[in-house]
């Protein structure tokens, strides 16, 4: 049902604070089982870390760039089950192959058909290829078993325990051979199904890019879901880049009834009695509301948007000591494209083979989106968008700033003229982001990207604190980078504050259409 705007008459039920994919997902689905939500987002811009932004004509994004299984109604992607409940749809361009891995010693295709990707592997090794298909297979298997249960269905309290026995009961029947599996890390799979050294590194590489962590630190199920949905649906790139998706959640929360305030910076979390009873913004405003959600990380909010008496000091300490993926360079260039008539849009060029993946400068990802939407560029123009990992340390905006940042840009280069030779020449516009943008831009711990929790050394933050009425969603709740795996967290969290039967009926509701 739709109601009017929050007023001082109609009290806020939820405060959201961030406007990120996960807080958009909570805060929509919240309006949507008919709360009073209000979403407060210190930018300028909603989106955090997938917002996007426009210099000289030229449209970047300013993180995500790569999807799959926005529009087709098979999709287990948990973005698209919440569009679908706020009554958004996106327009898309689908594309194959999803990329090109470049390697020192060649080239990979990577097609979302399992069959042509192994093709492409068995050019540069046969045995690899063969053992990278019984790889796959095992890690399909158990996303067949998962995808009977929607992540739209979940929630992270034990009520989630009776919502798959009353209503996926056979779904969990079909999980029960894969329970060793799911608690795997992609690495155990890997040692038991391939020795090939290149299709090894080649797998490293996948999970990295999924989850920031090689194989062995990386969730078997985070990537048997990349898998079976990059084959099942495909990928697509959003008309408009990830401001679409962003612009898709807003319309939706507002459509609900739910408020976005921009430029809304929040300070501290107001506590009474070991409870949540509002927010204090800069200004100096006070919005009551009994639930608040932060989208900050977790360090941010341990930090900075609570005092230091607010929580139980060991677990305020423990929390606080969660490992944090390292930051990025980001380099955001608009070039010149006449003579690229067939360039692709996604790459990833890892410079020297006797150096680790996740050293910071060696893999380099690359996107050109306006292959697909001509739109984001000025005519004869192309955006470009590449990015490696950069530790925050070090950092400082002194005098050797603009040097060191010139500097470290040169990895980049050096990835991009393995697609384009010429790209020096070319560039028209050149941005060069490091991690104190990232951090200054985005508010966020470092500039990181969320927790670097390896498989089987610890659960990730839960959506729960010891705050009664405070929650949190995001990258640092729920494994993986990437925007499933936030939208997810704003799933389970939304769910967690309503009652189930809300939950079953919204399925239902979806189910009939």
């Amino acid at each position: 049902m739709n109601f009017s705007l929050p007023t001082p008459q109609s009290p806020l039920d939820i405060i959201v604070i961030g406007s990120g994919i996960g807080g958009l997902c909570a805060a929509g689905l919240l309006a949507r089982y008919g709360k009073r939500v209000i979403v407060c987002e210190s930018h300028t811009i909603p989106g955090g870390a997938a917002h996007s932004f426009k210099r000289r004509g030229f449209e970047f994004d300013s993180g995500p760039s790569f999807y799959c299984g926005l529009t087709d109604v098979q999709s287990l992607n948990p973005i698209k089950q919440v569009l679908d409940a706020l009554g958004e749809s996106l327009p898309v361009v689908p594309y194959d192959p999803l990329g090109k891995y470049h390697f020192p010693e060649g080239t990979v295709a990577v097609y979302s058909n399992t069959e042509r990707y192994l093709h492409e592997v068995e050019k540069i090794t046969p045995q690899g290829a063969n053992e990278l298909q019984q790889f796959t297979k095992r890690l399909l298997g158990l996303y067949d078993a998962m995808k009977g249960i929607p992540t739209l269905a979940l929630r992270s309290d034990w009520q989630v325990i009776l919502i798959l026995l009353q209503h996926y009961l056979m779904s969990l029947g079909q999980m029960l051979p894969y329970l060793p599996l799911v608690q795997s890390s992609v690495g155990d799979v890997m040692d038991r199904t391939v020795n090939d050294p290149w299709v090894r590194r080649l797998i490293d590489l996948e999970c990295f890019l999924l989850s920031g962590l090689k194989a062995h630190g990386t969730i078997a199920p985070e990537v048997a879901f990349m898998l079976g949905e990059r084959s099942r649906v495909g990928v697509e790139y959003p008309i408009g880049g990830s401001a679409t998706i962003v612009n898709a959640l807003v319309r939706g929360l507002e459509r609900w009834g739910g408020q976005l305030r921009l430029g809304c910076h929040v300070e501290q979390i107001l506590l009474e009695a070991g409870k949540v009873v509002g927010v204090k913004l800069r200004n100096g405003e006070i919005l009551n509301a009994p639930i608040v959600i932060s989208n900050a990380t977790i360090w941010d909010t341990y930090n900075h948007l609570l005092r230091p008496e607010d929580l139980p000091t060991a677990y305020r300490q423990e929390a606080l000591q969660t490992l944090a993926v390292k930051s990025f360079m980001h380099l955001h260039l608009g070039i010149r494209a006449d003579g690229l008539e067939n360039l692709t849009g996604h790459h990833v060029v890892v410079n020297d083979s006797g150096v680790d993946i996740t050293t910071p400068g060696n893999t380099c990802m690359i996107s050109i989106p306006s292959v697909w939407d001509a739109a984001l560029a000025p005519e004869g123009h192309h955006v470009v968008h590449a990015y490696t990992l950069e530790s925050y340390t070090g950092w400082e905006r002194n005098d050797g700033y603009a040097v060191k940042k010139r500097e470290k840009a040169e990895s980049l280069y050096r990835a991009l003229e393995r697609i384009i030779p010429d790209i020096r020449e070319r560039v028209v516009l050149e941005l060069i982001g490091t991690p104190l943008t990232h951090a200054h831009y985005l508010r966020r711990y470092q500039g990181t990207y969320g927790p670097a929790i390896a498989a089987g050394q610890g659960m990730f933050p839960s959506t729960h604190t010891p705050i009664q009425g405070l929650y949190r969603v995001g990258d640092s709740t729920t494994p993986g980078i990437g925007v499933p795996a936030v939208a997810a967290s704003g799933i389970l969290c939304a769910n967690t504050l309503v009652e189930r039967s809300q939950t079953t009926d919204l399925l239902d509701i979806l189910q009939k259409k």
